[in-house]
């Protein structure tokens, strides 16, 4: 009876550990993503406002990005090219349970740059990294995390996900789809509680977070949020447009992975670096909207879509695609689900507004089922895709939002057994 009790009593214990330590580590995350994503709008205003009204300089913009080209090649010949693709991280995390730490300071710049720079890449690939990397390096520093290492990657993975995406659910499902099997090992986070590590840890960086938005403004606005809509029978009839439109674009966004990886090849390094900066130079000064990860230019085009044709704006979804699958192939590394969101929104207003004399709630169901067929058939994971696009849509909306995720990875699929 004493043994039980005694046994009891230590379990209880290692899990209140438990509990502080993924708690300190969703705050310790919360800390660094709220200052790399301050410093991130700190440095684009910098460069994009600051310099621009103080220098009279012809083709400042190309000047600048292609001198970050130069510094990222340069980087990329001594170090290795980072940030490394989303799903690359955690596959190291589950497969190999190490993610290299001393890359830190290149994996830092090569993420930083292009986000500053106006490269139409999202955060979310190199803040993971960085997350991970961290994780290990207190893996190794202390001794209560050295075991369990790879876990405690998993937890930051999540925590980070569900912070650039407003989203909690979508970072749990996001790391659960690809995280740690079972394998005969004894692990941390069984599958009874892992849930609920990762509710603390993620908590735990939201109010982190919130509070350093409260004494020092915000690090990230976020992607904006639709109003609520009343859906008619003829946006349901215009889903026979939604859907193809979506999974268009999604076969759009794999020819310009092709092409801008085969054209890539083709140029030497610190040289694809540099003539990648001069077409995000030269973007800003022709395509403004294209630049950047896309929630701030979102929020602009929620506002002034009326004042575009509707042809434009299908094709700044298809310009944006093509400049977000060619900065990561010449090395301004980063995320793609942030610019596919914005390309998606685009496109969809475009062709809503090419059928409604007056759009109004009519560009809202658009967006939502262009852009869930559109990452259902790259992420593959509706659920996941459907807790994402939750953040930006109208709750009512959630079952079409799920249906058309559903059916764009079912679509790849089948392409595929044709193929």
């Amino acid at each position: 009876m004493n043994k039980r009790s005694t046994m009891s009593r230590t379990s209880l214990k290692n899990s209140i550990k438990m509990l502080c330590f993924t708690a300190c580590l969703g705050g310790f995350a919360g800390i660094v993503i709220w200052c790399f994503l301050r410093a991130v709008g700190l440095g684009s205003a910098f460069f994009w406002s600051f310099l621009p009204e103080k220098l009279t300089i012809p083709y400042l913009s190309v000047l600048i990005c292609v001198a970050g080209g130069l510094l990222l090649g340069l980087t990329h010949r001594k170090h290795g090219v980072y940030p490394e693709e989303l799903a690359v991280v955690m596959k190291k995390v589950k497969t190999e349970k190490y993610y290299e730490y001393r890359v830190l300071p290149a994996l830092l710049l090569g993420t930083f740059l292009p986000l500053v720079l106006g490269a139409s890449v999202g955060p979310e690939a190199g803040l993971t990294g960085i997350i991970a990397a961290l994780c290990y390096w207190v893996g190794d520093n202390v001794t209560y995390a050295k075991r369990h290492a790879a876990e405690y990657s998993l937890v930051g993975e999540a925590v980070t996900l569900g912070q650039l995406f407003h989203s909690p659910l979508f970072g749990i499902l996001a790391v659960e789809e690809n995280g740690l099997e079972e394998d005969g090992e004894k692990t941390l986070l069984p599958k009874s509680s892992r849930l609920l590590y990762y509710g603390v840890s993620t908590a735990m960086s939201f109010l982190v977070i919130s509070l350093m938005n409260r004494l020092f403004g915000a690090g990230m606005a976020g992607f904006p949020r639709f109003s609520e809509i009343s859906i008619s029978s003829a946006d349901y009839l215009m889903m026979a447009l939604y859907l193809p439109a979506g999974f268009l674009l999604y076969l759009w966004y794999v020819f310009g992975e092709k092409v801008s990886e085969k054209l890539a090849s083709f140029i030497p390094g610190i040289l694809r670096e540099m003539m990648g900066g001069a077409v995000i130079g030269l973007c800003g000064l022709t395509v403004p909207l294209i630049l950047f990860s896309g929630e701030e230019e979102m929020a602009e085009l929620m506002d002034t879509f009326g004042e575009y044709a509707p042809c434009f704006l299908c094709g700044i979804g298809f310009l944006k695609i093509l400049l977000t699958t060619f900065c990561i192939h010449s090395g301004w590394r980063g995320g793609h689900f942030f610019p596919l969101i914005f390309a998606c929104t685009s496109t969809a207003f475009g062709l809503a507004m090419l059928v409604f004399p007056d759009p109004g709630g009519h560009v809202v169901f658009a967006a939502g089922i262009v852009t869930a067929v559109t990452l259902g058939a790259q992420l593959k994971k509706p659920l996941a895709v459907s807790a994402l696009l939750l953040l930006c849509f109208p709750v009512r909306m959630l079952f079409w939002i799920f249906l058309a995720a559903v059916l764009g990875s079912r679509a790849v699929n089948i392409i595929r057994v044709i193929d």
